[in-house]
């Protein structure tokens, strides 16, 4: 249990250095979708999406450590978070991905958050 435990930390340990590269790009491409789009900005979104599908597995194999003393991070409003930006990024609509990812980056914030909590 403890070796589990172990593995669990080192992750969040390397979602911690992570996450506040993914926070800060989702901030840039908020504005990009919200009228500042630049020729290379469906690359980045798809970069973001594969760094937000990395921590959500990091999230997946750790949440109950994430989620020891109460709450932090509801799984179920995550997923219905990250849905609606699924369906925005399929609808290819800007405003909605701005809003969506708006949305989903409170969520990624606070899985950061705890990470640095909980490997400090």
């Amino acid at each position: 249990m403890d070796d589990q435990r172990t593995q669990k930390l080192e992750l969040l340990e390397t979602l911690a250095e992570f996450n506040d590269g993914l926070v800060h790009n989702m901030g840039i491409i908020i504005k990009e979708y919200r009228g500042a789009r630049l020729d290379d900005t469906n690359k980045f979104m798809d970069g973001i999406v594969d760094a937000m599908n990395w921590e959500i597995e990091a999230f997946n194999a750790t949440k109950d450590l994430i989620n020891e003393d109460g709450e932090i991070i509801n799984r179920d409003q995550f997923e219905d978070a990250i849905c609606a930006l699924n369906m925005s990024i399929k609808d290819k609509d800007d405003g909605a991905m701005a809003s969506c990812l708006e949305e989903v980056m409170v969520f990624f914030e606070a899985l950061g958050n705890r990470a640095k909590e909980l490997t400090a």
